[in-house]
């Protein structure tokens, strides 16, 4: 709530004598300067306004997002002697209007993290198709600037082939390649290093701009600097994960296959999901925030939200989502392994429910200096989709004992159909990822497989949004 403070009755002439100013007016000693100042912070009962004498127009500053407005009203006011006063009217204004005055943020910066939120979830689908045709490693330079120009004339594209031949994809798997086929997976990976770059570009131009004039407080402006600094971490670990491709050794390995590391490729996806993750939840609460200091954030939600009964499912809730992504990690290990290509039956593998204890726990796996067997979990191809498939089999059940409970429970109708949704994208994602095993990983369905996992972990973080506490 705005809070604001007692102060004594202003004697300005151009003011009726009964509205109280703030102590603002006490550092002014010009008769004009008191008088700007008196009408930019009057009190009334709709709460302060600000009223910019120039323009003849009043604004309400009830809610705090319009306090840096007060400043940039100051500063452009022909009326000289009160720019010298602007800081100190500011810091003035801020403790008369509250301490949650300087802390909100603008709704245009939640709408802006929306749009780079469904920038992330396009490149994830992107980067699963450029995973999926095998063009990941089609591009073997990475160059920020002169690589967003693609080839253009045939010498280009023949020296940018020439370039491909060098490394062991080409050697081991592509020799009948031609520069027809090659143009094909050069462009799948060039798009998703310029989608990669437009996020990178919408991340920080529109995140200065906001920071610049006043759009963010101080605690978002942390986070939005924290996601940005994810993003570029992201570049690094994309360029990375293509480096561990590239290796030349590999062409000295005997039966080795030219793919990127699968830890490289899960950690690269795990950065992604996170950022997506931390966009959204940001946006939502920014949205929130602005509804609350507006005052149209429904009263019965917030008193609904306060029953003692949602804190269980609050934690379960949390739970679930934080059971989705890793699931979703260990789906990165079988793309990386291309485990999803052994075993193409449901339930069963090899006939049997869990398969020989051999296969699961192969010495093939065990390198020289480890005590145990533990390295089949993440490189044993037929232990990897195990893990996967009861991953996935228990994350159905806990959505499924998740979305029971909620029907016992009096969720306000945001969170009901959060909850529904999230039932209905986990019967769709399973459905994808066993039909994606039975056709041997079809690139139509195992990119929909992919993006339904993160449309799944979009749905708890709804249901995770929709239950939080507000204030009343």
């Amino acid at each position: 709530m705005v809070q604001k403070a007692v102060a004594p009755i202003c004697k300005c002439p151009s003011l009726p004598t009964q509205h109280a100013t703030p102590p603002i007016m006490n550092i002014a000693k010009c008769g004009a300067t008191r008088r700007l100042l008196a009408t930019a912070f009057l009190k009334s009962p709709a709460g302060y306004s600000l009223c910019v004498p120039r323009h003849s127009s009043r604004l309400s500053i009830r809610s705090p997002p319009i306090l840096p407005r007060v400043a940039t009203t100051l500063r452009a006011s022909p009326l000289a002697s009160a720019r010298p006063l602007l800081a100190r009217a500011y810091s003035a204004v801020t403790p008369t209007l509250g301490a949650d005055a300087a802390a909100t943020t603008r709704p245009i910066v939640g709408y802006w993290l929306y749009f780079n939120a469904a920038m992330t979830f396009m490149i994830v689908v992107v980067g699963g198709l450029t995973r999926l045709t095998e063009s990941g490693l089609s591009i073997t330079e990475w160059n920020v600037i002169s690589g967003m120009k693609p080839p253009r004339s045939q010498q280009e594209w023949e020296e940018e082939f020439d370039k491909y031949k060098q490394f062991p994809e080409y050697k081991i798997l592509n020799r009948h390649m031609t520069l027809h086929e090659f143009k094909s997976i050069f462009y799948w990976e060039w798009v998703h290093r310029m989608i990669g770059r437009l996020i990178g570009v919408s991340f920080i131009v529109p995140g200065l701009y906001f920071a610049a004039r006043g759009y963010m407080s101080p605690a978002t402006k942390n986070v939005v600097f924290g996601i940005t600094a994810l993003v570029g971490f992201q570049g690094f670990m994309g360029w990375y994960m293509v480096k561990s491709g590239l290796a030349k050794a590999l062409l000295e390995q005997p039966g080795a296959v030219p793919r990127v590391s699968q830890y490289r490729l899960t950690a690269h996806l795990a950065t992604a999901f996170a950022i997506y993750t931390a966009t959204v939840m940001v946006g939502a609460r920014i949205l929130r925030d602005a509804k609350i200091a507006a005052g149209s954030y429904p009263k019965a939600v917030a008193e609904a939200l306060r029953n003692p009964a949602l804190a269980s499912f609050r934690r379960y809730a949390h739970y679930l989502t934080m059971l989705i992504f890793f699931t979703a990690m260990s789906g990165g290990l079988v793309a990386g392994l291309d485990a999803g290509l052994i075993y193409n039956e449901f339930p069963l593998m090899g006939g049997r429910i869990v398969p020989s204890s051999e296969e699961l726990w192969s010495d093939h796996y065990v390198k020289e200096g480890d005590h145990t067997k533990l390295r089949n979990a993440l490189e044993n191809p037929v232990l990897v989709q195990f893990d996967h498939r009861v991953m996935a089999e228990f994350t159905f059940l806990a959505v499924t004992a998740l979305w029971l409970y909620a029907r016992r429970l009096p969720l306000p109708p945001n969170a009901r159909v959060a909850v529904n949704t999230t039932m209905g994208v986990a019967l769709v994602q399973v459905t994808l990822g066993i039909s994606t095993l039975l056709y041997m990983v079809p690139i139509e369905l195992a990119s929909a497989h992919q993006a339904g996992a993160l449309g799944l972990l979009t749905s708890s973080l709804w249901i995770m949004h929709a239950i939080k506490r507000v204030p009343l």
